[in-house]
C-alpha cells in the first residue's frame, strides 16, 4: 500500500477533532470558535494521551491560508459607504477604546517585566473585541434590534478596519525594531496611499470586468475569479511590503461594493469555514497547560484588565462620542472579550519571531474565559447602571443622560451651512482620490515609463517626453481637482446667498487651483526648473489648458460617473 502523506493524515485528524468538538459545543450552545480551540489542543503534541499532528509546518501553511480567507470574507462584509454613513460617534468611540485598551495591555505587560514588543502586541490583542462572539450573543439574547446593539456593531466594523492598520504598524515595528514616530507616520501614510489607490482602481475596473464576463459566469467560474482576485491582491500587497491578510481584506472590500458581492460571499463561505476552522484549530495547538499554570497570575491579571478596562474606559469612550450614560455602559459591557483578531495578531508576532512563546497560550486562555463571560457581562450592564445612578449625584446623571439628545438638538438645521459641509466633504473626497491617482501615475512613469522611453529616444528628449506623457495621463484628475462640482446647483445657491459665502467659495476655488498647481509644478520641474521663465510659462499653459478643456471635462465627468455608478450599483440593485 502507498504511504499516506503526513499532511493528509494531519488534516484528517484536525477535521475529525474539529467536527466532534463543534457538534459538542453547538449542543451546549457555546461559540463554535471555542470548540475549534479545544479540538486543536486535543490534536496537538501538548496532549500526550491523544493522537497528534506530525507536520506542524504544513499546518502553519494551512493556517496562513485560513487567515487570508477570514480577512477576505471580512472584507466582503465590509463597506466604506457604511463607515461614511455612520457619522462621527462610532469612529470616536472605536478610536478611544483602541487607544485606551492598547495602553492598558501594554501597562499590564510591563508590570510583569515583559519586553516592549510583547507589551505592544498584548495591547493590540486586548484592543480588539470579537465581532463573531458579540453578534452571536446579541442574536441569542434577542438584542439585535436594540439601539445600543447597532452602535456596538458599528464600533466593531471600525475596529476591524483599524485592526488592519494596526497589523501593518506592528509588522513595521517588528521588522525595524525601532519606535521612531517619523517612520511610523510614513508607514501609515504609505498604507493610506495604497489603500486609496487599490480601492479606487479596483472599484473602477473590477466591476467593469465582471460585467463584461457576466455571460460566462456561473457559480464555479465566479468563485475561481473571486479567489484569483483575492490571491492576486495578496501577492501585490506582499510585494508592496504589507501583510497577505491586508491584501485579502482590500480585495474583499472592493468586491463588497459590486452587485456580485452577496453571491461571492455565499460561494466563499464554505471555503472560508474550512480554512478558518484549520486556523482556529492551529490556535488551539499553541495551548500548553504547563505554560498556562506557570503564567496563571498574568492570565488572571489580563482577564481583570480586559473586564475592568472595557467596562470603565470604553464607557468613557462612548460618553466622549456623545452617548448617554446608560447606552455607553450597555455598549462597553458588551465589548468585554478578546476575539479572532487577537489570534491573528498573536500569529503575526509568532511568525515574525518578535514575541515570546508564552504570549500565545496566555492570550488563548484569556480569550476562552472572556468569551464565556460575555453574555453575563451584557446582562450585568443595566444593574450596574442602576447602581451607578444611585451613587452619582442626580445632576451628573441628568447631564450625562441628556448628552446625546443635546448633541442632536444643538446640531444646526441651517440649510446653507449643511450645503457647505456637504460640499467640503465632496472636496476632500475628490482631492484625496485625484491626488493619490496623480502620485501613482507620476511614480509609475518615473520607475517604469522613463526606462522604456530612454531606450527609444535620445537622452536630451527623455525627461521632456516623460513629463509630457505624465501631464497627459494626470490631466483628467487635475481637472477634477480644479473644477469637479464647481458649477453644481448647491454651489450656485451658496454663491447667490451673499458675500459671506462668496468669500468662502473663492478661497475654496483658489485652494483647489493651488493644489493642482503643486502637482503640475512637480511634473514641469522634471523637464525644466519650474522657477525659470520657460518653466513658469509651461506651468501656466498647462493649468490654463486643463482648466478650460472641454475634452477633459467630458472625460473627467465620464470617469467620475463610472466610478460613482460602480460604487452605488449594489445599493441600487437592493432597492429594486
Amino acid at each position: 500500500m502507498s504511504q499516506l502523506e503526513p499532511l493528509i493524515a494531519d488534516l484528517a485528524l484536525i477535521l475529525i477533532s474539529a467536527g466532534v468538538m463543534t457538534l459538542l459545543f453547538k449542543s451546549l450552545k457555546q461559540p463554535i470558535v471555542l470548540g475549534y480551540i479545544v479540538a486543536g489542543f486535543l490534536a496537538s503534541p501538548n496532549m500526550p494521551y491523544m493522537p497528534s499532528v506530525t507536520d506542524m509546518h504544513g499546518i502553519h501553511v494551512w493556517s496562513e491560508i485560513g487567515v487570508i480567507f477570514l480577512l477576505f470574507a471580512l472584507g466582503l462584509e465590509f463597506s466604506f459607504k457604511k463607515i461614511l454613513k455612520m457619522g462621527a460617534a462610532p469612529i470616536i468611540a472605536a478610536v478611544s477604546i483602541i487607544l485606551a485598551m492598547m495602553y492598558v495591555g501594554s501597562f499590564t505587560g510591563s508590570l510583569f517585566g515583559w519586553s516592549d514588543m510583547d507589551c505592544i502586541f498584548l495591547g493590540g490583542m486586548l484592543a480588539m473585541s470579537s465581532t463573531t462572539i458579540i453578534f452571536k450573543a446579541f442574536d441569542d439574547m434577542g438584542l439585535r434590534q436594540k439601539r445600543f446593539a447597532g452602535l456596538v456593531l458599528s464600533v466593531l466594523i471600525i475596529e476591524d478596519i483599524l485592526a488592519i492598520v494596526l497589523m501593518v504598524m506592528l509588522s513595521t515595528l517588528a521588522v525595524s525594531k525601532e519606535f521612531e514616530g517619523s517612520q511610523m507616520l510614513g508607514s501609515i501614510l504609505q498604507l493610506g496611499l495604497y489603500l486609496v489607490l487599490w480601492f479606487t482602481v479596483g472599484l473602477y475596473f473590477i466591476p467593469l470586468v465582471l460585467r463584461k464576463l457576466k455571460p460566462l459566469m456561473n457559480s464555479e467560474t465566479l468563485l475561481i475569479t473571486a479567489l484569483a482576485l483575492c490571491f492576486g491582491m495578496v501577492v501585490a500587497a506582499s510585494a508592496a511590503g504589507f501583510s497577505a491578510a491586508f491584501g485579502a481584506f482590500v480585495m474583499g472590500s472592493i468586491l463588497a461594493e459590486t452587485v456580485e458581492a452577496e453571491t461571492i460571499e455565499h460561494l466563499v463561505a464554505p471555503v472560508k469555514n474550512l480554512f478558518g476552522a484549520i486556523f482556529f484549530v492551529s490556535v488551539g495547538m499553541m495551548v500548553d497547560l504547563q505554560l498556562i499554570m506557570e503564567y496563571i497570575v498574568p492570565i488572571i491579571s489580563i482577564i481583570a484588565a480586559v473586564l475592568l478596562g472595557q467596562t470603565i474606559l470604553s464607557t468613557c469612550g462612548f460618553l466622549l462620542s456623545g452617548q448617554s450614560l446608560k447606552t455607553s455602559m450597555q455598549c462597553s459591557f458588551s465589548l468585554t472579550q478578546i476575539g479572532e483578531f487577537a489570534f491573528i495578531l498573536a500569529t503575526l508576532g509568532t511568525s515574525l519571531k518578535v514575541t515570546s512563546d508564552f504570549l500565545y497560550p496566555i492570550v488563548v486562555a484569556v480569550s476562552v474565559f472572556t468569551t464565556f463571560t460575555t453574555p453575563y457581562m451584557i446582562r450585568l450592564a443595566e444593574p450596574a447602571y442602576n447602581v451607578i445612578a444611585r451613587i452619582l449625584p442626580a445632576k451628573w446623571i441628568a447631564r450625562l443622560e441628556r448628552n446625546n439628545n443635546e448633541s442632536d438638538e444643538e446640531a444646526t438645521n441651517d440649510e446653507l451651512k449643511q450645503l457647505w459641509k456637504d460640499g467640503f466633504k465632496r472636496f476632500v473626497f475628490i482631492m484625496l482620490i485625484s491626488s493619490v491617482l496623480c502620485v501613482a501615475i507620476m511614480a509609475a512613469m518615473l520607475y517604469y515609463g522613463e526606462p522604456i522611453i530612454s531606450n527609444m529616444l535620445p537622452e536630451q528628449w527623455v525627461r521632456p517626453v516623460t513629463a509630457v506623457i505624465t501631464a497627459l495621463l494626470c490631466s483628467p484628475f487635475l481637472w477634477m481637482m480644479m473644477r469637479a462640482g464647481g458649477n453644481s446647483p448647491e454651489v450656485n445657491k451658496l454663491w447667490d446667498s451673499g458675500p459671506h459665502w462668496r468669500v468662502r467659495l473663492t478661497a475654496y476655488g483658489v485652494l483647489r487651483l493651488l493644489i493642482a498647481a503643486i502637482f503640475v509644478s512637480y511634473i514641469v520641474d522634471y523637464a525644466v526648473p519650474w522657477t525659470s521663465w520657460l518653466g513658469m510659462f509651461a506651468l501656466v499653459a498647462i493649468l490654463f489648458f486643463i482648466f478650460y478643456s472641454s475634452f477633459l471635462e467630458k472625460k473627467s465627468k465620464k470617469l467620475a460617473k463610472n466610478f460613482t455608478d460602480n460604487l452605488n450599483a449594489r445599493e441600487k440593485m437592493n432597492q429594486q
